[in-house]
């Protein structure tokens, strides 16, 4: 499996919102998840650190959740940008998303040594409200699934009023 996504909408993010936990490149004590195309739909990979343990040998499902929820909204980005007639890297501001509803489903324990691969369904449900289904794969076994409610970042979000 190839270990890297090359063009992730989360390069196109500008600085003020880089930050995430789970895909924020800034955030140097972060995930650094990576979403991208894979032909109609969207893959993160992720190879979990040591301290992603649940128990010996198998990944905590927190940092599944979060894989599952950054999939979803990077994936909610790229189909509204590709909607507007953009692509990663054209040099257009992508638009951002936040989470309005994340479930997940843990259908088998996760190994903690390779690499997971999410891959996004995406559903739009209105211009602004995407569903993203997600599942997640460890060595070509189905680990977890997901859906993910995206909508368009509130412009409240940027101020801290």
């Amino acid at each position: 499996m190839e270990e890297n996504v090359l063009n992730a909408i989360q390069d196109d993010y500008p600085d003020a919102f880089a930050w995430c936990y789970g895909c924020g490149r800034l955030n140097k004590d972060g995930h650094h998840f990576r979403t991208g195309w894979q032909n109609e739909q969207t893959r993160t990979i992720y190879t979990p650190r040591p301290e992603h343990i649940a128990i010996p040998g198998f990944v905590y499902g927190g940092l599944i959740a979060s894989l599952i929820d950054c999939h979803g909204t990077g994936s909610a980005a790229l189909a509204l940008h590709r909607k507007n007639g953009h692509e990663v890297g054209d040099g257009v501001e992508p638009p951002r998303f936040v989470t309005a509803s994340l479930n997940v489903e843990f259908v088998k324990p996760t190994p903690n040594d390779v690499p997971l691969m999410a891959v996004g369904t995406i559903h739009e449900i209105h211009p602004k409200k995407w569903r993203i289904e997600t599942e997640v794969f460890a060595l070509d076994k189905l680990c977890a699934r997901g859906e993910v409610i995206a909508v368009v970042m509130p412009s409240t979000f940027t101020s801290k009023e």
